[in-house]
């Protein structure tokens, strides 16, 4: 279970499908996103999930192109809502283009995504669509709860943690269960594979919070910070309103009722706040635990030992990423 041979037989496959074509103005943003870069990381687990359960993971690679396709379709319209201008580092499409061309270009990529379930029969088309719809619409589900989160003052934890599990993770487990599908995989162990990437994705998702507040904007690729600017209520702001002093809480709570136009001291006190509570710390400890009970579900398959070891050391590699 090579992720690197994953990562290059998939860039490969992307290059290979020449997607700009006219109208241009459409269709270049499409391109220009998904050359942009990144860890690749659903497309790869697709691959590696049609290699665990057949002879070759080739035939997943629609597939994990529909996939990635859609990940970058919500990536183009979270960036239009949270007025971000960057991401993995360059210019995101409505800054670069403008919010109109980021729409549609968007609409287009998520018909895309569908179009690509076309390369299977008839049984595997419909068990990869229908589990496609329900996960896009549960998508729309998470990024209609983070939006309503922002004026809401009684967010809970387990509330936030439900949010990020349809917002962000489970297309991770999607993902993986695509490629299961293709695979021929049983349900019971496509079921399991699902909840391991579930449960990983939530750990893949605290990181992205952690790293959005205390990473290297170098290495991070998009505007640290980010999350305080807009004042998302993220597990970092919730256990820090749980844990700080009345006086921190009022503070925080403060920083988090408007919008200013120069941040960067707001960031620096938030900051402050955060890691005078050990937030940091809690944060971290967080992600071990969705990631180890992502490896439980592992321990529970019907799989070779050495696919539950490369499966392990993928999550685990997810994990390093915080320090």
């Amino acid at each position: 279970m090579n992720i690197t041979h994953y990562q290059k037989t998939f860039l490969k496959y992307l290059q290979g499908e020449n997607l700009v074509k006219e109208p241009r103005n459409l269709y270049q943003p499409i391109d220009y996103i998904l050359q942009l870069g990144g860890k690749r990381i659903r497309p790869v687990l697709t691959l590696m999930a049609a290699d665990i359960f057949s002879s070759d993971f080739h035939q997943a690679l629609p597939a994990a192109f529909a996939v990635e396709v859609f990940h970058n379709f919500t990536l183009i319209h979270d960036d239009i809502m949270d007025g971000a201008p960057l991401r993995r580092g360059n210019k995101t499409v409505h800054e670069k283009w403008n919010v109109n061309t980021g729409i549609l270009s968007g609409d287009a990529m998520l018909i895309l995504a569908y179009q690509y379930f076309e390369n299977y029969e008839p049984k595997t088309f419909q068990k990869l669509a229908r589990l496609f719809s329900k996960t896009a619409l549960e998508v729309c589900d998470g990024q209609q709860l983070d939006v309503d989160f922002e004026t809401r003052n009684d967010v809970t934890i387990d509330e936030y943690i439900k949010m990020i599990t349809l917002k962000t993770s489970v297309l991770v487990a999607a993902a993986l269960k695509m490629g299961a599908i293709v695979g021929k995989a049983d349900e019971d162990q496509s079921q399991l594979l699902y909840d391991f990437g579930l449960n990983l994705g939530i750990a893949f998702q605290l990181q992205d919070d952690y790293l959005d507040t205390f990473g290297n904007p170098e290495t991070f690729g998009k505007q640290v910070g980010g999350d305080i600017i807009e004042n998302k209520k993220t597990y970092l702001y919730l256990k820090a309103l749980e844990l700080s002093s009345d006086n921190d809480k009022k503070i925080l709570e403060a920083f988090y009722y408007e919008k200013l136009e120069d941040n960067s001291d707001k960031i620096k006190q938030v900051k402050i706040i955060f890691e005078r509570n050990n937030i940091p710390k809690l944060i971290k400890e967080q992600i071990e635990f969705y990631t180890n009970k992502a490896f439980d579900r592992i321990d529970k398959m019907n799989i070779a030992n050495q696919y539950k070891i490369g499966l392990k050391a993928f999550g685990e590699n997810l994990m390093s990423r915080v320090e």
